[in-house]
């Protein structure tokens, strides 16, 4: 059985999809590229079964969407497989119609947040033959791919049609224990292809040491869809893979795209084992962490372990609304976890979202001022600044159906592509919100930061970091208000 898991190019971009792995899908002016991490963990266990398996990133690999048409038609899987998006659903449905009528035996299996938290919905509106729900697709695909090609039992966390009926075999078995998976082949899924706009050397590789966050309650996650229990590897089994990252690919810098790198415990033993292995002269590690679980201790620990970066939700100034997506964290633990975070010596890049549905625009200035007072005082290096999105499957999408917050219609997918707000604010127009996650980004353009970054300068993988990081805020500018 020839299989294929696929990101096909996009017949209607808008710029380049940021729509893999663990992120708020945005059509990228200056793009970068998460590595698929489940999805390459589902192309490494098919083949480790001993099945034929193409991975094609044609976002990644740049081809035109008629090119891939071309190269489904010279390969013509039996099965593919494809990743999907609420933004981009209703495109990904037209995809497998046209794919179907060219060869109507391959078999379509759609996986993501949005098809989890609605099913049923796309083998309605389109030809898709199988949905797998939950995170952990890239097994339950392989039990998918057992069954169609040996006859083995239907796996759980499927829906499907039968006939004219859509049936489902419940939710999707979790992994119990993650280090029972191979180490993802990074050959076979082209790693080389991807890398953050932030990085610093290369070969540069993506990692993922738990699905997904410990916290596993902010109101707005798309990925509270996707794991509803929170399990991690363990720290030697992804020292492990690191020492393969080295020793194998040359590899010189590392992000862990966990939506919260296991910390405590945990986290000490990780850094220890860097330590003991040599790998913090090695290469650089970076990951999304949390305020509350940063202290100076770990700090220095992870300094000395080859920590370069963490990635900090700050979301919004305002405690209330804090509170109210669930964030489980203080202002006052915000600015103190920056500031030791700083102290160490480690870059802090910080994640904010603006265009709450309560929030005035006093509010959204306020989180301005107060990110700019972060970067003044030193205590942030970047940051990414997004518009509310609130995702089929998350308590946001429910509270916004609930409340009346749409500003479009819920069902006009398309429109959740960030190009425009989808929820109403009190006093703010769509344009207004955008103006305002510009002017965040123009932090990056006032002369106080461009100096305090050029005087950190020590190499020149430092000046390539300013000059990428200057690329992509002014790219990010331009991305805002795309239609």
């Amino acid at each position: 059985m020839k299989v294929m898991i696929a990101f096909p190019p996009l017949p209607r971009a808008r710029g380049i999809p940021q729509l893999t792995q663990n992120r708020q899908f945005q059509w990228f002016n200056n793009p970068s590229y998460a590595y698929p991490v489940i999805p390459a963990s589902a192309a490494t266990l098919l083949k480790e079964d001993g099945f034929d398996v193409d991975f094609v990133d044609g976002i990644a690999q740049r081809w035109s969407y008629d090119y891939f048409i071309k190269y489904f038609c010279r390969r013509k899987p039996d099965l593919v497989m494809m990743e999907t998006k609420t933004p981009i659903i209703r495109q990904h449905w037209q995809i497998i119609n046209e794919l179907k009528a060219i060869n109507p035996d391959t078999i379509f299996v759609l996986v993501g947040d949005h098809v989890t938290a609605l099913p049923k919905e796309s083998i309605e509106k389109s030809e898709v033959d199988y949905v797998i729900v939950g995170g952990d697709f890239d097994l339950g695909f392989l039990k998918l791919v057992q069954h169609l090609s040996k006859g083995s039992k239907l796996p759980s966390g499927l829906w499907y049609r039968n006939n004219k009926e859509i049936k489902s075999t419940g939710g999707l078995e979790l992994i119990k224990n993650l280090d029972e998976l191979p180490f993802i082949d990074r050959t076979l899924t082209k790693f080389w292809l991807y890398y953050e706009n932030y990085y610093k050397r290369k070969p540069y590789a993506f990692t993922m040491a738990g699905r997904d966050c410990p916290w596993h309650k902010c109101s707005f996650c798309s990925w509270t869809t996707l794991f509803h229990t929170f399990r991690c590897r363990s720290p030697e089994n992804l020292l492990d893979e690191i020492g393969v990252l080295i020793n194998k690919h040359g590899v010189k810098e590392i992000f862990d795209d966990t939506g919260t790198f296991p910390p405590g415990k945990w986290l000490e033993k990780f850094c220890k084992g860097m330590i003991e292995r040599n790998y913090n002269e090695k290469i650089l590690f970076s990951c999304n962490f949390r305020v509350d679980y940063i202290n100076s201790e770990i700090c220095k620990l992870m300094k000395k372990a080859g920590f370069r970066l963490l990635l900090l939700g700050l979301e919004s100034a305002q405690q209330r609304t804090l509170d109210r997506i669930q964030k489980g964290v203080t202002i006052q633990q915000i600015i103190d976890g920056c500031r030791k975070v700083k102290k160490a010596g480690l870059d802090v890049h910080l994640t904010i979202m603006l265009g709450y549905p309560w929030e005035t625009r006093e509010d959204a200035l306020n989180t301005l001022a107060f990110a700019s007072k972060l970067f003044r005082e030193g205590l942030a290096d970047t940051l990414q600044a997004t518009a509310v999105i609130p995702y089929p499957g998350t308590p946001l999408y429910d509270q916004a159906l609930q409340n009346n917050w749409f500003r479009i219609d819920p069902k006009d997918y398309d429109g959740f592509d960030m190009t425009q707000t989808v929820l109403k604010t009190p006093d703010m127009s769509s344009e207004e919100v955008t103006e305002i996650c510009n002017k965040l980004y123009k932090i990056f353009l006032s002369p106080n930061y461009v100096l305090r970054r050029f005087a950190k300068v020590r190499s020149w993988e430092d000046i390539m970091v300013i000059f990428r990081g200057f690329k992509a805020v002014t790219g990010h500018i331009k991305d805002f208000g795309r239609r």
